[in-house]
């Protein structure tokens, strides 16, 4: 792997605080972005002994800019910026600049005129020691391709001027990369990394708000990576981000991204990792409770159509199950579920997920740099693998063969009246929603998807009352497992006080399938279960939208079921009211291959839920024992 290294304008905060979560996620070296070094209360000098105290080198001091090409007498000037910059170089003790092709309307055009002042600039940079790297800007004014760049760089034929390649500017003009191989990896000083999502925008502002790191875009970054490798390039490959969202968050959790995203990608470009592991199901979904919002939920869940059908051996937990599903309630006093309730009221507090093999994903994990979890647990009982997930949550892993494949029977005593001689209302998780902050989704989005096989489906814009939510689904090829991750940079919309009003990120809704819709919500109702009331404008307009049976419109009216279809395949779907103020159940029925989530409803059902919902200022915690 090549030694790495992130650019310091890719973090949020001031300088040492940048400095201190880049050494703390591990990397080797950091390029240090001018203006982090201007508004330093320090000199170059204090800097460089702050990042070699840290452990690291500095990979590159940047940006140059508007340097060739410029007419008399612009260019002397640029020339006395360039040698008072190596003198700041010889005191930070960074060894190579950056200059990026130029921008300036006084610049003029030229691959010779260019190529001269490079030279001459090679030799004022071996006076000092140093070397440059010049790099194409997709928006530069003459130069705008890397091909150009290094036909400047060749003609300029000087040791101290080398390119440098970066992968959102190259990606983004769509430039090919085969001509990359034929360039000689040691006249490449540099090599800098950016995702972005595809958008349809000029190519500065893409650049400027919406770069982030690779695995989190939609940029061929592995192709780009693959290129450079065929070049013999040795050097660091360096993150490179300007992100508005990137600029709020938490440089630590951000650092701790960047560096997941150099592993994850050099997995990809030259596998050496344990490799992603397949999921195969939801084993189960733990909720920490108290004795007495455990006993309301028991109510819902018997009312859904479940039965309690296991006891723990040694602790006040208890296994609800029909169909697939696997549901268990915490209540114990103390250990990760209490603690866990204790800070985000009553709620998911774990996942259980059935892997392929659970040795091999928690190796992934550790190489990953993602946490593990561990407890204590009792005599005879398993301890199963977790590690940290979303709002301090966990992640259990089990399998389908061996010693983790037996959880129920060696942890829980079976009740008499066993769920599975029941007929089923529900089959399996269909699918799970987690809200947290919009700043992290990013960061949960490459979580998921560097150590699971999920596939991304397209972000959505979905319009609650107070503001839009972005909701983004990945699913496991087999589709077993279905995560929805939602964030919105609206206060008050219904993902926002989830997250603001429970003390962090967490699971806001699950998503049950039925092999029968219609069947289940009539026995539930039956139960004395009532659901999200719909709107009578809705199902009109359903009508005159797909001119459905009036005879099925009614039935969707009396059972409060939202519909939608995509070709033939059809998407049934009715919600729960919201359990403890925290979170809801949704029902699903997906009939002739439907495998989106009904995004056309979202907007009603979250106007009802508006409708629904209290005035909330603080969560229920539950109370210390």
């Amino acid at each position: 792997m090549n030694p790495t290294s992130i650019a310091t304008v890719s973090l949020s905060g001031d300088l040492p605080e940048k400095l201190q979560a880049i050494a703390a996620a591990g990397f080797d070296a950091v390029e240090v972005f001018e203006n982090d070094f201007l508004t330093f209360d320090g000199g170059p000098r204090d800097v460089g002994r702050m990042i070699a105290d840290l452990g690291m080198t500095i990979s590159a001091f940047q940006p140059f800019r508007d340097f060739e090409g410029m007419p008399e007498p612009l260019r002397a000037r640029t020339f006395a910026r360039a040698e008072r910059k190596f003198a700041i170089m010889n005191e930070l003790g960074a060894e190579l600049m950056l200059i990026c092709s130029n921008v300036s309307p006084q610049g003029l055009g030229g691959i010779d005129r260019a190529a001269a002042d490079l030279h001459e600039l090679g030799d004022l940079a071996a006076r000092y020691g140093v070397r440059v790297g010049y790099e194409a800007l997709a928006w530069g004014r003459h130069v705008n391709d890397y091909r150009d760049a290094w036909e400047i760089v060749r003609r300029a034929d000087h040791p101290r001027i080398g390119l440098i390649l970066d992968s959102f500017h190259t990606l983004a003009r769509q430039s090919p990369l085969g001509p990359i191989a034929s360039i000689p990896g040691d006249r490449i000083f540099l090599v800098q990394l950016a995702d972005a999502p595809k958008l349809d925008m000029d190519v500065l502002s893409w650049s400027r708000h919406f770069r982030c790191f690779p695995g989190q875009g939609d940029l061929a970054v592995a192709d780009f990576v693959r290129a450079i490798a065929q070049t013999g390039y040795s050097g660091p490959l360096s993150h490179e981000i300007f992100n508005d969202q990137f600029r709020a968050g938490s440089a630590r959790r951000l650092a701790t991204d960047g560096m997941r995203s150099l592993i994850a990608l050099a997995d990809q470009t030259a596998p050496h990792l344990p490799p992603r592991t397949g999921l195969v199901d939801v084993e189960f979904i733990e909720f920490a409770l108290d004795e007495d919002t455990a006993a309301e939920l028991a109510r819902l869940l018997s009312a859904l159509g479940f039965r309690q059908t296991g006891t723990h051996r040694s602790k006040s937990v208890t296994r609800w199950s029909q169909g697939g599903i696997n549901l268990v309630l915490n209540t114990e006093k103390d250990g990760f579920a209490q603690s866990h309730a204790i800070m985000h009221g009553p709620g998911v507090c774990a996942i259980c997920l059935r892997v392929e093999d659970v040795e091999q994903t928690v190796a992934r994990a550790r190489e990953l740099r993602i946490a593990a979890f561990e407890q204590p647990v009792g005599p005879g009982e398993m301890q199963i693998p977790a590690i940290r997930g979303v709002g301090g949550s966990l992640i259990y892993f089990t399998q389908p063969k061996g010693d983790l494949g037996d959880i129920w029977d060696t942890d829980f005593i079976a009740a008499k009246d066993d769920a599975a001689k029941r007929p089923a209302l529900l089959g399996h998780v269909d699918h799970i929603s987690q809200s947290m902050d919009y700043d992290e989704m990013l960061s949960w989005l490459l979580f998921y998807t560097s150590l699971f096989q999920l596939d991304r489906i397209p972000q959505l814009a979905i319009a609650d009352p107070a503001g839009l939510v972005e909701s983004r689904p990945i699913v496991s090829p087999n589709g077993a497992v279905r995560f929805i991750l939602n964030g919105s940079q609206a206060t008050r919309t219904l993902s926002s006080r989830f997250v603001s009003e429970h003390f962090g990120s967490g699971v806001q809704h699950i998503a049950f399938d039925a092999p029968d819709i219609f069947a289940a919500v009539t026995a539930m109702r039956a139960a004395g279960l009532s659901f999200l009331d719909i709107p009578e404008n809705y199902y009109e307009d359903l009508e005159a939208r797909h001119g459905l049976e009036p005879a099925f419109i009614d039935a969707l009216r009396e059972h409060h079921i939202l519909y939608d279809r995509d070709g033939e395949a059809e998407f049934l779907q009715v919600y729960s009211h919201v359990f403890a103020q925290r979170f809801f159940f949704e029902i699903v029925e997906r009939r002739g291959g439907y495998s989106g989530f009904g995004a056309v409803n979202a907007p009603v059902r979250l106007a009802a839920q508006a409708r629904e919902a209290r005035p909330v200022t603080m969560p229920r915690p539950l109370r210390e024992p």
